[in-house]
């Protein structure tokens, strides 16, 4: 069985279902550990927040202790837990995302090296594995739509693996990959976006903004520019998205005239690139996040003002 400090750092808590056995748990505990970094992000993925992620992290150890088998591949077995454990998850979810009031953001999740000491599994993560804007397109497709196409472009994952997971045919499987793509508007793997690139843009999108600049600020937004922002109905937001470049840069130049004295910009990582984060009496209040176009310039602004999910990012 696994001691005090192996449950704490895998996160399971006591004993678990496998109370009564001990043959193999500490080479058990061991490939979950190896593995851990995917089974949070294959769930946070599908579920768009930490705590849930958490959750699913925690029931998918017991879960795999709980197995009395010896497992030839645990990467994939783990996924395919985590997979089905995540998809439940998501259908209570769905509901409570029904009643939320405006717009809903994944929650941002701190990565690179200012989460090493918290998380380390999150400090490993990438833009092309947990990027706001990846995240928010993927909004669009079914549960399993988006477990499949997450598990094949993603973490790379063969057909019989993903329909072992969906517990589906492998037709049905090429068959959710497809319709994904598809509705995705990407027939192609996904690339990650170059961080130096993303920076310079953040930087040049934050000063344009705060300096007041409205032509420098127009010439970076893309023509297809929309502004999403998420306020849970505890913080003020728009209720819906803000599409344009005329209208994205007259409500930025108006939240900088009316917070930028009293907010102080920080350069963070978040998703796996570079973000900032508007600080008010020494507590984050708002954090914007980019998505770039082709050309580089800005084609999605992303602020999430939520101070429920903005609380792993205070301190």
């Amino acid at each position: 069985m696994a001691n005090r400090s192996e449950d704490a750092a895998l996160g399971a808590g006591g004993a678990g279902p496998d109370a009564g056995l001990s043959s193999g748990l500490p080479e058990r505990n061991s490939q979950f550990l190896n593995h851990r970094a995917l089974v949070f992000t294959i769930a946070y993925d599908i579920l768009g927040t930490v705590a849930d992620a958490e959750d699913v992290v925690q029931e998918s150890y017991l879960r795999w202790r709980a197995v009395p088998e010896p497992v030839a591949n645990p990467r994939a077995y783990l996924a395919r837990i985590a997979t089905r454990q995540a998809l439940n998850s998501l259908r209570a979810a769905s509901r409570r995302r029904e009643e939320y009031p405006g717009e809903w953001l994944p929650e941002p999740l701190r990565t690179g090296p200012d989460a090493l000491a918290s998380d380390p599994e999150a400090a490993a993560l990438t833009a092309g594995e947990v990027s706001t804007a990846m995240l928010v397109v993927l909004q669009a497709l079914t549960g399993p739509e988006r477990a499949a196409f997450l598990l094949h472009d993603v973490f790379d994952f063969g057909y019989p693996e993903i329909a072992a997971a969906l517990d589906a045919g492998e037709p049905a499987a090429r068959q959710m990959v497809h319709r994904a793509r598809v509705r995705l508007r990407s027939g192609t793997p996904r690339t990650a976006p170059d961080t130096g690139e993303h920076r310079a843009a953040v930087q040049r999108f934050l000063a344009a903004a705060m300096t007041g600049k409205v032509h420098s600020l127009l010439d970076l937004l893309a023509p297809e520019v929309v502004l999403v922002s998420d306020g849970g109905g505890k913080a003020s937001a728009a209720l819906r998205p803000v599409h344009g470049p005329e209208k994205v840069a007259r409500l930025m130049l108006g939240l900088a005239g009316k917070y930028g004295a009293g907010a102080v910009p920080e350069f963070v990582e978040l998703n796996g690139l570079p973000a900032v984060a508007f600080r008010e009496a020494g507590a984050v209040t708002t954090v914007f996040q980019l998505g770039l176009s082709g050309d580089g310039r800005v084609q999605a602004v992303f602020a999430v003002r939520n101070p429920d999910k903005l609380l792993r990012l205070q301190g």
